[in-house]
């Protein structure tokens, strides 16, 4: 049995940073997109093998060994980082390109129960992070809920002076995969925290980030599923929940997705019931009408006009 990406030897680790080094020198860049559009432009007959390190390490198509000098290829392989497939040579993970940072992920598909995400909501996350950023460059402690790959993260530190940086998630994978990729961005000293949202996080935070998983995934995979009927349950209680830790100015900033059922964006409806009565100034924009449109065919679905990407963001206001 092969290392997973998920369960990285402090040797394996080191084979990992000596390949996201050759790859910025190599300039690498890799846009990851859809897994539907992923999976359709694997299917071309001419995408079945490797030609270039995009191929091998963004696309995650089988390689031959001369793509990638000798040395760093024998050591990707003693720590089971690449593996033999049928067709060739295979990394058990991608690469992709967030502005200047090489952030490590999940290989595709990403089937497995604790897969670690990335793809195009993770940038539409990281540009709602910058976009609030620009009125507030310094921070005190900060926290990427949910952290995943710790893009989210990544996008904050690259975007504010943030001095106490944490990086939180149930997943244990996804915890030691944001903290490779915090080394690799060099951002200094990160703490990680395991924890089913705020159970083992003390104290308040200047901003909290965070990027809910938001769709009622019948394998209930923890980068994918939500809760509740419709996959809104985390966003709901991340809304409540971490709005109750900023200190006075403090902000949340979600990016979340949101189903619109006969007309109704049901998520904000609940964070307006929610939210009511309370000293915060809140904003909820939809900034992409449609997405995941295939689950639209699933039974869980089937009265549900679409799904919204939306982002949340809500300060606490000064003096309480």
């Amino acid at each position: 049995m092969c290392e997973r990406v998920d369960s990285l030897s402090a040797q394996a680790s080191v084979a990992a940073s000596l390949l996201i080094s050759f790859l910025k020198d190599a300039g690498y860049r890799f846009i990851t997109p859809t897994p539907a559009t992923h999976l359709r432009v694997n299917g071309r007959a001419e995408s079945q093998r490797a030609e270039t390190l995009a191929d091998a390490f963004g696309w995650n198509r089988p390689f031959a060994g001369g793509l990638i000098p000798n040395p760093l290829l024998q050591s990707l392989k003693e720590e089971g980082l690449v593996v033999e497939a049928a067709a060739g040579l295979k990394s058990i993970f991608r690469v992709s390109t967030l502005d200047d940072d090489l952030l490590l992920h999940s290989s595709f598909p990403t089937i497995a129960q604790d897969a670690v995400f990335f793809g195009p909501d993770t940038y539409r996350f990281a540009r709602a992070i910058k976009c609030h950023l620009k009125d507030r460059p310094v921070l005190g402690r900060a926290l990427d809920l949910g952290c995943g790959s710790g893009a989210g993260g990544v996008a904050l530190a690259r975007s504010s002076m943030c001095k106490e940086l944490m990086f939180s998630d149930i997943n244990e994978a996804a915890l030691r995969v944001a903290a490779l990729n915090a080394g690799f961005a060099s951002l200094g000293r990160v703490a990680t925290v395991r924890s089913n949202l705020f159970a083992n996080i003390e104290g308040m935070f200047d901003l909290i980030v965070s990027n809910p998983p938001y769709l009622n995934d019948p394998l209930e995979r923890a980068y994918r599923h939500g809760g509740g009927e419709l996959g809104s349950g985390l966003s709901i209680r991340i809304a409540k929940e971490a709005t109750d830790r900023l200190t006075p100015g403090g902000s949340l900033v979600m990016y979340t997705g949101s189903p619109i059922v006969r007309g109704v964006d049901r998520l904000r409806h609940a964070i307006e019931e929610n939210f009511a009565g309370r000293d915060l100034r809140w904003a909820y924009e939809e900034i992409d009408p449609d997405v995941f449109g295939e689950e639209l065919e699933t039974a869980a679905y089937k009265h549900v006009d679409r799904i919204a990407a939306v982002v949340l963001t809500a300060t606490r206001r000064e003096g309480l």
